[in-house]
């Protein structure tokens, strides 16, 4: 739709400007830097940086009102720029220009409502948003939409050339992170680190398909990451894991989609939201904050963190109910069918905790809470939701354990309505289906399947049948009928169907 044919009202609006005052700071001594130069951590003190646009009262200038129609409409625009997370561009990208912006298909991912079956098992009304059905196949590729824009705009200023980036993955960081490095070729090129043998066979080879170097190295993911940071800190690289801010600027979509899908309307809405490195909970905290702060929302949604008993550092922190008593205590994590999430020490936590006290505060009581599920609820939950029309990965199927957990604590009421984050799509976690079907988890998992989740093929092959059909020798006429009748009558009497009436 063209522009002309739009409200005048809106018009002046649908294509964003360049603008904003946008610099690094750091959480704990509150420094600033420019962003001209990649940065990840405070040259002064070595905390974790954030983006802010010191030029944000601007936005309020705006009536809300306004707002909603720019996105709305920004919907019908036939403009690549826009059409993925930039549709917020004055949010999350102010100073990117539109030529920067690389668009691979990236946001505006679908939010499927549970089945009434389902929803009656939970006891809750919800939705799973779908990440899965990112281009990369997981919600990474917000952040990464968001990093290599930026990467591009120094590029094309003349800032930066020869970028080699890299990242430390469970996975879907890698599998992203390589794709997106991988259409900026030439001038961008990419490695990854993973920890040996602990990622799926699925995972490792879209690095591999997107010309990637992959090394594997011994440990977890938190050995991985220390190494990447050791390069990032000595040598001239760009880093792409969540420690860098321009991720989780571009995964604070997240939060404006699920606003503008619910007409701006918050009241009694709840996400859920795997931690794993923290990156995820704490850009989806800071983008409801925005939206509050520009008044595109009038209230805080409730948002529920939630992690395996296997990998539960940011759950036994707020154990404690006081503020000044609380401690951090990296965990060793143990196996997890929530592959992505098994992270001991997130490298957001500064963040985490520092955003969920201002949105406690905003919100005028506890909005935030956080939830603990075994491994065998994780698998029997994503298994149950995709028995019922979903593709929820094992991240899915942690966040409905945790949906259930929440409801039995009286997090989330019968008035709520939620929505479950989906980190990635299901087939890259099919192993692990496998695993539970044919009962073969280590003990170390603590996973038993459950009979009625199990499910396997059934070779139909009646015994009175001579001959059958082979890929090199296909049947052919009384031989081919017989088949046809025997083995349509073996299935009908499985499956206990009745003929039709003559």
């Amino acid at each position: 739709m063209k522009i002309e044919n739009f409200p005048e009202k809106v018009q002046p609006y649908l294509i964003p400007k360049v603008d904003g005052h946008v610099v690094y700071r750091c959480l704990e001594c509150e420094a600033e830097y420019d962003i001209s130069r990649l940065l990840y951590t405070c040259p002064a003190c070595q905390s974790v940086l954030l983006l802010t646009d010191l030029g944000f009262d601007r936005l309020n200038k705006i009536p809300p009102d306004t707002w909603h129609q720019i996105f709305d409409y920004r919907k019908m625009l036939n403009i690549p720029a826009l059409q993925g997370i930039y549709r917020y561009h004055e949010f999350i990208g102010p100073i990117i220009p539109l030529d920067a912006v690389i668009y691979l298909g990236e946001g505006h991912t679908p939010m499927v409502e549970a089945n009434p079956h389902l929803q009656q098992l939970v006891g809750a009304r919800f939705y799973f948003k779908n990440e899965g059905q990112n281009p990369s196949a997981s919600f990474k590729d917000r952040g990464m939409a968001s990093a290599l824009s930026y990467i591009k705009f120094l590029v094309n200023s003349g800032k930066l050339s020869d970028v080699l980036a890299v990242c430390a993955s469970t996975g879907d960081t890698s599998a992203s992170a390589a794709l997106y490095a991988a259409y900026l070729q030439p001038g961008v090129k990419s490695a990854v680190l993973l920890p040996h043998k602990k990622v799926t066979p699925q995972q490792l080879a879209q690095p591999l398909g997107s010309g990637a170097l992959v090394f594997e190295i011994p440990g977890v993911f938190d050995d991985s990451m220390k190494v990447v940071e050791a390069l990032s800190e000595e040598y001239n690289v760009a880093l792409l894991n969540s420690k860098n801010a321009w991720r989780i600027w571009g995964q604070e979509s997240y939060s404006y989609e699920i606003a503008q899908d619910f007409d701006y309307d918050m009241d009694h809405k709840v996400i859920v939201v795997p931690i794993g490195n923290a990156g995820n909970i704490t850009a989806i905290i800071s983008g409801f904050l925005k939206f509050l702060k520009a008044g595109i929302i009038d209230r805080l949604p409730k948002i529920i963190g939630v992690q395996s008993t296997h990998a539960n550092p940011v759950y036994r922190y707020y154990l404690e109910p006081k503020p000044e008593k609380r401690a951090f205590v990296p965990v060793k994590v143990r196996p997890s069918v929530a592959q992505a999430a098994m992270i001991g020490n997130p490298v957001s936590m500064p963040r985490v905790i520092q955003l969920v006290e201002t949105y406690n505060k905003k919100a005028g009581n506890q909005a935030i809470f956080f939830a603990e599920v075994k491994e065998q609820a994780i698998m029997d939950w994503q298994l149950t939701a995709n028995r019922n029309g979903h593709i929820a990965c094992t991240q899915g199927g942690e966040t409905l354990a945790g949906l259930v957990d929440a409801r039995k604590r009286g997090i989330v009421s019968e008035d709520d309505v939620v929505v479950l984050n989906a980190t990635a799509h299901a087939l890259k976690f099919a192993g692990f289906q496998e695993m539970y079907f044919e009962n073969r988890f280590p003990p170390e998992f603590e996973i038993v399947p459950n009979k009625a989740l199990q499910n396997a093929p059934r070779l139909v092959r009646p015994e009175d049948l001579n001959v059958v059909p082979t890929p090199d020798k296909p049947l052919k006429g009384k031989d081919l009928e017989r088949f046809v009748k025997r083995t349509a009558e073996a299935i009908a009497k499985e499956l206990n169907l009745s003929t039709r009436d003559s």
